[in-house]
């Protein structure tokens, strides 16, 4: 009989994890994308971009390893966009997803939000699926987001009412 699955420990920003973030995002931004300046000054400073101005930045541990990451950046009142969600490719299949997703929508919800927006792209099938499961619909797609945004990959927009 196999052991049973660790759980999955959902924790806030730790200066300590800054680079897990960097290296989760990297390795699926790389994979099909490149990087931006965009996605360079988040890896420099996680903790003045998202957590400083409001927002947050979570880590999925399992035994005490970083294996995934997303962050709540605050867009204004009542609203959060959720960004660089990233779990390690040798955990996926394993709901850390999920309770990254619970995390986010539950803390954008005690903070005030009335709704939450993200940007994504249309190749990333399993994440758009992870975001439909969570509520988030189709609000806007095509070029154009990629001029708004800055990150030539983001060709769909989404969002979830809170």
């Amino acid at each position: 009989m196999s052991p049973a699955p660790s759980a999955v420990e959902v924790v806030t920003y730790r200066d300590a994890f800054r680079a897990d973030f960097e290296r989760l995002n990297r390795q699926w931004i790389e994979k099909d994308f490149r990087i931006e300046g965009s996605d360079l000054d988040s890896f420099a400073d996680p903790h003045g971009m998202f957590v400083a101005p409001g927002g947050e930045v979570f880590f999925a541990l399992v035994d005490g390893q970083v294996l995934g990451t997303c962050a709540l950046r605050r867009a204004d009142g009542d609203t959060y966009e959720l960004c660089k969600m990233a779990v390690a490719a040798e955990a996926r299949g394993r709901d850390l997803g999920d309770a990254l997703m619970r995390a986010a929508l539950t803390t954008a919800r005690e903070r005030g939000a009335r709704r939450m927006y993200l940007v994504t792209n249309s190749a990333l099938g399993p994440a758009l699926g992870l975001y439909r499961k969570h509520g988030f619909v189709l609000t806007r797609s095509g070029p154009e987001l990629a001029k708004e945004t800055g990150y030539s990959r983001a060709d769909v927009e989404m969002s979830v009412d809170l």
